[in-house]
């Protein structure tokens, strides 16, 4: 693995913030994501080098953060919250709807790459509960009708 000119730019400028190469951590985790789409076993090590860690660290990091994705990802990512108050107001039908419609299970990926499951402890939007985000949009105010709407839309945005 290494960086595009473009990323290997964007690094220089991460590491050039920060009073020790190994503070860069996490941008530079997250400036890998952005490139590749996950951190795969390449990745850490890659990291590792440029930073001057060892790759144990770097992947205690990577692990540690559900930010960052540990297998390769759909091009829709679609987060459920399921902690409480998203259950109380029906998460639990948001991902019996969502499974059942994209035919995974939490965790998985759909075969064309188009779309990953994931439930998440909290999302910080109780009051709009139940909610999802998907890669960087909010849904809020769930219903499984609306949720189908909007997976139809990202359907027809992804093709």
């Amino acid at each position: 693995m290494k960086f595009s000119p473009a990323a290997q730019a964007k690094f220089e400028e991460i590491v050039a913030r920060y009073p020790v190469r190994r503070a860069a951590i996490m941008p530079t985790l997250w400036l890998v994501q952005q490139e590749l789409g996950w951190i795969s076993p390449e990745a850490i090590e890659y990291v590792a080098q440029l930073l001057g860690l060892s790759p144990a660290f770097v992947g205690g990091v990577a692990s540690f953060y559900t930010m960052y994705y540990k297998q390769p990802m759909g091009r829709f990512h679609v987060q459920v919250c399921t902690n409480l108050s998203c259950r109380l107001r029906g998460s639990d039908d948001i991902v019996d709807c969502l499974r059942e419609k994209l035919k995974v299970d939490l965790g998985e990926t759909t075969a064309d790459m188009k779309f990953s499951l994931s439930e998440v402890e909290c999302l910080g939007s109780c009051g709009t509960a139940p909610m999802m985000q998907v890669n960087d949009d909010f849904w809020e105010n769930l219903t499984p009708a609306r949720t189908l709407e909007i997976l139809e839309r990202l359907e027809r945005e992804g093709k």
